[in-house]
């Protein structure tokens, strides 16, 4: 039981990153016209793909999508023993909560890369096998600003560049496991230096107890 309670956060994830990813991919249009304002101009639904890393990078050569969904493949099974070894462990609730959160995101988007060239057929053109080159879906669009960069600036200049990027609930779950983590590392992990302060105060009582005994005796 004490290990499904946390899987259980992982699948959730899952399970609401797929709904989402799947509703938007049947029922949105692709782009710009079948944007969906929920919050005025700066908070809309945006169906887009993301077809390598964060921000849309990719490595550069033929296989650098297979690589990158192998790696990712790696490290979701890594991330899983590590879960199951922190709640052998019986670490802290909050980080084994943001451990799952982490996994439930990784293998989200883990799926996509793996599935959805075949099953929605959303790999690209040139890629040597849709297997293990689905486009990973995004959709949730933080409208901070977006037009083209002025020409003075380097690198970006000319282009037309959005201040935000587009994501998704596994991107979301994994931003939030992380940053749970972040803020409150001084609880997850306690000091080493306490503890081993703690443990040096032992002997210490001992001498002190033994010492106060013999001047006892001696009295």
């Amino acid at each position: 039981m004490k290990y499904w309670k946390y899987f259980g956060i992982t699948l959730l994830i899952i399970a609401l990153d797929q709904a989402v990813k799947l509703w938007v991919h049947y029922q949105m249009d692709f782009g710009t016209p079948g944007q969906i304002k929920v919050l005025g101009d700066w908070f809309k639904l945006h169906y887009t793909t993301n077809p390598g890393m964060a921000f849309g990078m990719q490595l550069g050569t033929e296989y650098g999508k297979l690589i990158l969904t192998s790696f990712r493949l790696v490290a979701m099974l890594g991330i899983g023993y590590y879960l199951f070894y922190l709640i052998r462990e019986k670490q802290h609730w909050g980080y084994l909560v943001s451990i799952a959160l982490i996994l439930g995101g990784a293998i989200g988007n883990l799926i996509d890369s793996v599935f959805y060239g075949v099953w929605l057929e959303n790999a690209p053109y040139n890629a040597p096998t849709p297997w293990f080159h689905g486009q990973v879906i995004d959709m949730f669009y933080i409208d901070i600003w977006e037009g083209i960069v002025p020409e003075w600036i380097p690198f970006w200049g000319g282009s037309y560049t959005a201040l935000w990027p587009i994501f998704n609930i596994a991107d979301a779950a994994i931003f939030v496991g992380v940053g749970i983590i972040l803020v409150f590392q001084n609880t997850f992990f306690k000091p080493e230096s306490a503890a081993n302060a703690k443990n040096d105060d032992a002997p210490l009582d001992d001498i002190q107890r033994q010492f106060i005994e013999d001047r006892d005796k001696d009295s």
